[in-house]
Order: structure tokens, then sequence, then C-alpha cells
């Protein structure tokens, strides 16, 4: 066998004063493998690089880039812009990210928002009607205002100065000759081409999926989009100021400007978008560390999530247990009721980030879990550096995508992307979906909330990519998902079954969704067990379908030498690896 590679490890700077983490480690890297492992739901061998991504051609563009000699945020660059094109309705480079890199080289976890922001006219009245009153959700996401100045091509392009090794202007062609040769329309894909929702009948979204004669594309038919190879390609050749002042920003401000309920967004207002490098927020949980992007992030409400587990039974009782659920569906509920009040952008408003994380505040939260379910839905607490906000009223919906990154020198990337809702606001521009993230504030009257809408304030996302490292700081894993405000839910069932319950990453992945939140426990109803869903039922936690179910995690562990990685199988992702 060969003789392992020496990888180190990060040493994690402090995020904040209270955080002192210094891990000084090294580990072995997997031997190298010269086959490469056909695309897969999962990927378990010793390998010399590893991608997960929601679509097939998306893992096949990082793993490409790696076999070119590429790194992990090479590949990052091209699963992006390759999701951009095969998974349109969740991501692309006209939407925001969050971004947690991972180097071998100078041990250190960095984190990337590349969170979308309200432009300069932006207000608290920017939803509401002629007479003062707010508009539906569907036709504010259809407006010019529901889009944010654009975050995830500056995010990407930082992140690439800081550690990437191939040319900028490389990575991005192999995506565009796709883009105008076509790829098969996935079921998935069609289905969002025949949704209910509002976005899926506004005419760019239409034209941008029928053939000619205005029938829609069909499963297994080819899509073409050479306005998107176009405006890869200047991207290309200008980088993330492609999308901030030049021909595609001045057609992104028209389009925007345009009815229904256009919006002011400047040249300017592109122009100043400033991606924020920044530490992450890691907290210790059982033997590992797990580390997330700070807010406006939901990252420390994961962390809180877990936290609260990890001074419970739960680890002992196991997912056959309905004592494990209902601890699980009340320390949710207790971590959204504080999230929802609290995270918001830390530039406009004090997210008590220490506080809510304070091994004593924790210790009260979890008091609060009885024998069942409590009856009311549990309100926020009061933590340390809490400030007085009114109450939150934000409605974020399902969407999004997630993929994990490693190549063979152990540099890593948890990404989670997004356009906000499925297929954005409904605009297209370049044959880019714009986003509709500004939908993600909280509509609350008065502006008192820590998301209300202001002025350059990125609204408050749930998104929160994973990097896991063990006690001495040696790299274990990462994961992430999509799914609106399902996803601290989704990525902490999985945690818990990989950390808590010591399960492979495919089978952590694919225990039942549950997710609480204030009065509904809603989920996978279907996957649990018929016995252990009537004794959670006699336990309070009444499980209904309908909401819930449609994860997409990906992730990858280190075990051993060898990377262990997974893709939800309730979408079409795979796994695969060098």
């Amino acid at each position: 066998m060969t003789t392992p590679k020496p990888m180190r490890l990060p040493v994690l700077r402090p995020m904040l004063a209270a955080t002192l983490l210094t891990l000084l480690v090294a580990c072995a890297a997997p031997p190298l493998r010269s086959d490469a492992q056909a695309a897969s739901p999962v990927a378990d061998t010793a390998t010399s690089g590893f991608v997960a991504s929601a679509n097939p051609l998306a893992t096949q563009a990082g793993l490409d880039v790696l076999r070119r000699g590429g790194n992990a945020i090479d590949a990052a660059i091209a699963v992006q812009a390759m999701l951009g094109l095969v998974e349109p309705q969740s991501s692309g480079p006209a939407g925001g990210a969050f971004l947690l890199h991972y180097s071998a080289d100078d041990q250190k976890i960095e984190s990337y928002i590349g969170r979308e922001q309200a432009p300069a006219s932006a207000s608290s009245a920017m939803f509401n009607d002629a007479e003062g009153h707010p508009l539906s959700r569907a036709d504010a996401m259809l407006s010019g205002h529901a889009t944010g100045v654009p975050g995830v091509m500056p995010a990407l392009e930082l992140a690439h100065k800081d550690h990437g090794r191939l040319p900028w202007n490389m990575l991005f062609e192999p995506v565009a000759e796709r883009a105008e040769a076509g790829f098969e329309v996935t079921p998935r894909l069609q289905e969002h081409i025949d949704g209910t929702f509002p976005q899926a009948s506004a005419p760019d979204v239409k034209r941008l999926f029928s053939h000619p004669d205005g029938t829609p594309l069909r499963a297994g038919e080819v899509f073409r989009n050479p306005a998107y190879a176009a405006s890869l390609r200047r991207i290309a050749s200008d980088g993330a100021a492609a999308l901030q002042r030049g021909p595609l920003a001045e057609a992104i401000v028209e389009r925007l400007g345009q009815p229904p309920r256009g919006a002011q967004v400047t040249l300017a207002d592109l122009a100043s978008y400033r991606v924020e490098r920044t530490e992450p927020v890691c907290r210790p949980v059982r033997a590992y560390i797990v580390c997330v992007p700070p807010p406006p992030s939901s990252g420390v409400g994961l962390l809180q999530l877990m936290l609260i587990l990890d001074g419970t039974d739960i680890a002992e009782r196991g997912p056959d247990d309905p004592r494990s659920w209902l601890l699980f569906a009340e320390a949710s509920r207790l971590m959204y009721a504080d999230r929802d009040q609290y995270v918001g952008d830390p530039r406009f408003v004090d997210v008590p980030v220490q506080g809510l994380l304070d091994p004593a505040y924790i210790d009260r939260r979890r008091a609060l879990i009885g024998e069942r379910a409590a009856a009311q839905p549990p309100t926020h607490g009061t933590p340390e550096g809490a400030p007085a906000l009114a109450p939150d009223a934000t409605d974020e919906p399902g969407g999004t995508s997630h993929f994990v990154v490693v190549d063979g020198d152990g540099n890593a990337v948890s990404m989670t992307t997004t356009i906000e809702s499925f297929f954005g606001s409904g605009r297209v521009v370049g044959g880019m979906l714009m986003n509709n993230q500004l939908t993600d504030f909280s509509w609350s009257p008065g502006g008192a909330a820590a998301n209300a809408i202001a002025p350059g304030k990125r609204p408050r996302s749930s998104m929160s990519p994973v990097i896991v490292l063990d006690r001495d700081g040696r790299f274990v894993g990462a994961v992430g998902s999509p799914g609106g405000n399902a996803i601290p839910a989704y990525i902490a069932k999985t945690l818990v079954g990989w950390l808590f319950w010591n399960l492979p990453m495919d089978r952590a992945i694919g225990l039942p969704n549950l997710v609480a939140r204030g009065d509904n426990f809603n989920g996978e109803a279907h996957a649990f067990d018929p016995q252990l869903r009537q004794a959670l039922s006699a336990l309070g936690v009444d499980v209904e379908s309908g909401s819930g179910e449609n994860s997409g995690l990906h992730g990858v562990v280190l075990r051993d030498g060898e990377l262990h990685g997974a893709a939800d199988p309730r979408r079409e992702g795979t796994a695969a690896a060098l």
C-alpha cells in the first residue's frame, strides 16, 4: 500500500474573543488512484479528488478541473458554472452563496460571504402595493424589487485570488461549450418547468425553456443556452466585474427596472458590492469541532441545535428510539425560535452569537425539553447581548443547491448557493436567472426586526455549509443542503446520524427528514417506521407530509485515509471520486 502523503489541517484563529481554537495538526492524505470512479449517489474509495453536487454534469465538471491540475476552489468555480446551466432553478451567477474553504497549505478555514444585498433604493415599503398593503408573495417574487445585488461570483473570485491554482479564465470554457451544445433535460428540471409556482409561468422562464413553437421542453430533450455561454465567456474574461459594469450589468439594470413593479437598481449598486472574507464560527460537538459561516448565515442556529442535543442522551438512544426524535424536534423548535428572532446582517443589527452559544444559555434552553412535545411553540430566549427587536415575519421558501469538493492536496470547499426560490424572480438576463433574494427579508411593519429591509443590507439566510474537524483539528468532513428554512434541520439530522450515531454519510443523509418549527412538525412521514411514527404521535410529535421532505444534502467524510461521500437520493445529485 502506498505510504500516505502528509496533509496539514487548519489552525482556526478566533472569530470572536471568547472563541480560542488553536489547532496545529497533521493527518494522512488518501492514497492516489489512477482510475476514475463513475458518478453515483455514493462514492466510497480512497481518492485524489472528490466532488458531490446536485447534477452529474456539475460533478463531472469539478472532477475534470481536478484532473487538469486544479484545486478545490478551481473545481468549485466549474461546479457553480455548470449548476447555473443544468440546475438553473436553484442557483446561478446572478445569485449568492456562502462558501467555507479549508486550505491545507496555510492551515486555515475561511468563510466567504457572497450573500446578495439590497440596493440603495430599498425600503421597508418596497413590497407594498399603491395603497400600502403588503403584496402577495407571488407578486413580490416576480417584481423587480425582489432581486438583490449578486454576490456568488465576487465570492468565488476572491476565494480564487486567495487560493486558486488554474487561471480564472480557464475554468469556464468547458461549461460554455456545453451550454452551446446542450444537455438532456432531467426529470427534475421538467418538474420545475411544469411547476405551479409563479416563476414557472413568467414570460422569460417560459421563453427560455420552450421550443420555438412555444411548447415546453420535456425530459430527455436537449436544452441549449447560447446566451448563458456568452455570459460565462464575459465572466471568464472580465471576472466578477462583468456583472457589475459593462453590457451585462447594464442589461441587468434595464431588466430589473421593467414591469411588473420595476426596481431602481443602478450600476452603482452593482459596482459597490463587496464580498466579505471572515473567520468561521466553530464549537466543539462530541468528539469534533463543527464550523459554519457567521451571520447572516444561520450557522449559529445550527450550532445551537447541535449543542443542545450534545447535552442529551440522544447518542445512546439511536435512530429507532422515539425519544431521539422527540429530542431532535424540541431542540429544533427552540433553535428556530432564537434564530428567527436574532439572526440578521451583523453590519446592521447586533447578533448575539456568543450569547446564543454560551454553555449556560444552552443549558437553560435544553432544560425546557420535557417528556413530550410542548403544547405551545417555544418563544425565543434572552441570551446575553440580545438586543430588543420586533418579531420576525420572514417567509423563506425551499430552493438553493449545495456541493462539496476535496482535492488531492487536502483542500476542501463546502458551498451553498442560491437564487432563492425556484427560477428566482422569473427574469432572465444573458441566459441567467435573476435572484429573488430580497423577499427573504422580514416584511414586518416598522423595520424593527433583525431581518428587516434596509438599503445595502443582506437578508438572513438559512444556508449553513459545514466543515467538521476532530478535536485535534484534523479534517473529518463536510456537509450541507438546500431547502430554505429547513436547511438547519436537514443538516442537523445528518450530523446527528454521522457524529452521534456513527452512521456512514449515505445512511446519515438517508435518515427521515423532520423539520420542527413553531407549531409544525413537517417531514417525511412515510419514511418513519409505522410503529416509530405512532410512538412519536403519542409523544405529541405528529409528523405531517407536504413540507420538509426535499433536502439536497451532499457530504464527504475522511475515515482511515479514505474519502466516503454521498449525494442525497431525494434529488438527482451524484458523488464521485478520482
